[in-house]
């Protein structure tokens, strides 16, 4: 038997990837289709991805040309399949002529020729419409949305809306940008899409208007801090037809989320325990983040982040939940929460005005992954085991402000018509915004 492997990224299925998979195909008897996975291309820079590689790969099924279809995750895999699965011929476009000629030494390397007129950029170009993005809210966070926003194909930042329209006003000409509003009701006339960087209290009433006229948001986290909002929000969402999406920009960090899927495939065992910090001394008590008013305050700042991966790992379904702040001038510096999960329990530490170590520990009945500070910024992780001969480290890049993967997800959500997203759902979001309304009810809180 002669066995054939080709790999791609399958973006957009089109007549030309059939024609390359046919071609290759009657090269021998027996075709192994690798896919190249979520993450691996944005390591090579595809952010213009449409399609997730689930969908990628159910579209090369569909043809019925590939007896089996692998998954691409690293550099250097396909030395690793072709000896792993006794390959004859590696088979690939044209447009890569000489650089796999490396491959010879492994086994036969076969170019391919391409369809002419067609190709994954071409289509996308053609049937991709640019989403127009409105800003609202000109502040710290905005300037690092537009830059990011470039690293996406198919996104672009249109207009920007502020109270101050001064502001609003000076940030469009330092942006390049086209449309500034001093009405917040013109701008969504004119935006097909919203990314909302203001005040935690003032998010509600901006995403309702925006869905209302029926456009996609994009809300900073937290999203809102009642659980029965959350909920409302989503439901108006889909009502209209639109996406709404939480941007926690760790929930769509690559590494992140491959630790996620790690840790449920069973690597460390049962999960038993998560512990999750994040901590910031600022020493500036004039800024927003101190002012009760404005929902200042450490967890409502911060504790989106360690709450994601409890919640990821825990579900959403936990039987209890205490929480223990210090409250200095009306906010919380400091809070810590302990949840108890049927089988598990897990605790968060945030603080604005106490530091701690900034790490995240997940527990297992057969060993223990290790996320050093920063671990909201995952590029590093370990595994760690009773025998350190089977520890295991993994490294990945993440690149500029880390805004580029959430954006990209709220595109493809809105080309794709997904509701919610795997990597950060609405039930989750909405378990988030039910620990910020615990906390203003103060359930379960005490005081230290």
């Amino acid at each position: 038997m002669t066995k054939v492997i080709t790999y791609g990224t399958y973006d957009l299925l089109h007549q030309g990837h059939i024609n390359l998979l046919r071609r290759a195909k009657e090269l021998g008897d027996y075709l192994i289709v690798g896919v190249t996975n979520d993450n691996f291309d944005r390591n090579r820079g595809k952010l213009n991805v449409r399609n997730n590689v689930l969908e990628r790969v159910e579209a090369v099924k569909a043809t019925g040309l590939a007896d089996q279809i692998i998954i691409e995750d690293y550099v250097g895999q396909k030395i690793d399949d072709i000896q792993k699965y006794s390959v004859d011929i590696f088979a690939i476009g044209s447009d890569w002529e000489g650089k796999f000629d490396y491959l010879n030494e492994f086994c036969k390397v076969v170019y391919l020729p391409r369809t002419e007129g067609i190709s994954s950029t071409m289509l996308r170009a053609e049937s991709q419409d640019i989403v127009k993005v409105g800003i609202v809210g000109a502040g710290r966070i905005a300037p690092r949305f537009v830059s990011e926003t470039s690293c996406v194909s198919g996104v672009e930042v249109s207009a920007v809306y502020d109270t101050d329209f001064g502001r609003a006003a000076a940030f469009v000409v330092e942006h390049d940008i086209p449309d500034v509003y001093r009405d917040y009701d013109k701008m969504l006339g004119e935006v097909d899409a919203v990314y909302i960087a203001t005040p935690h209290l003032t998010h509600y009433a901006l995403i309702r208007q925006a869905l209302e006229a029926g456009r996609h948001v994009l809300c900073e986290t937290p999203m809102v801090l009642n659980g029965d909002e959350a909920r409302e929000l989503f439901a108006l969402a889909e009502e209209k037809g639109v996406i709404l999406m939480e941007a926690n920009k760790t929930a769509h960090c690559p590494a992140f989320n491959h630790l996620m899927v790690m840790i449920k495939s069973g690597v460390i065992g049962d999960v038993v325990d998560v512990e999750a910090s994040l901590s910031k001394v600022w020493g500036d008590k004039t800024l927003r983040e101190f002012d009760p008013e404005q929902a200042g305050g450490s967890l409502f700042e911060l504790g989106s982040y360690p709450l994601l991966p409890i919640i990821k790992l825990l579900g959403t379904q936990y039987d209890n939940l205490n929480i223990y702040s210090r409250i200095e001038n009306g906010v919380d510096v400091y809070t810590k929460g302990v949840f108890r999960f049927k089988n598990a329990v897990c605790s968060f530490k945030v603080g604005l005005g106490v530091k701690t170590e900034g790490n995240l520990v997940i527990s297992g009945t057969k060993g223990y992954a290790y996320v050093p500070s920063p671990w909201w910024k995952t590029d590093y992780f370990e595994l760690r085991y009773e025998n350190q001969n089977d520890n295991k480290k993994f490294f990945y890049k993440w690149d500029g402000a880390g805004l580029r993967y959430e954006i990209q997800e709220f595109a493809s959500c809105i080309v794709n018509k997904r509701f919610s997203s795997a990597r950060l759902r609405r039930r989750e979001s909405v378990c988030m915004a039910e620990v910020m309304q615990q906390f203003i009810e103060r359930k379960n809180f005490m005081e230290i």
